[in-house]
């Protein structure tokens, strides 16, 4: 299974990789990330994924990454784009209700066929 979702994170990465790095880099903050920002942003993610898998929990890399240069912002004093922030918020928090709509209704469709 982590294979299977290794290789998920990989191809979604290879397609979408642009619109991430855009996000990710120019649309939070008000500045350009610097090169102590994007590491400290970088070493936050890396240490709340492994200590998710170490304890089951379940993380989107995209968002823990976004949330670290959010943070690097705000520590810094060079302010964020609110816009972005909350349309971020709002898809972490949509996230979770429409994942659970797609599976159940999926469930009810394969559970027909099969």
């Amino acid at each position: 299974m982590k294979v299977a979702v290794a290789v998920a994170l990989g191809l979604g990465t290879m397609v979408g990789w642009k619109r991430i790095v855009v996000m990710v880099s120019k649309r939070i903050g008000k500045t350009h990330l610097t090169y102590g920002q994007g590491a400290s942003a970088e070493l936050v993610a890396m240490l709340t994924i492994g200590a998710a898998d170490v304890y089951g929990l379940p993380v989107s890399t995209t968002h823990v990454l976004s949330s670290g240069v959010a943070g690097t912002m705000a520590a810094n004093g060079l302010g964020l784009q609110w816009r972005t922030v909350r349309s971020l918020a709002l898809a972490w928090i949509r996230t979770l209700p429409v994942s659970i709509a797609l599976a159940a209704g999926l469930f009810w469709v394969f559970r027909g066929l099969f």
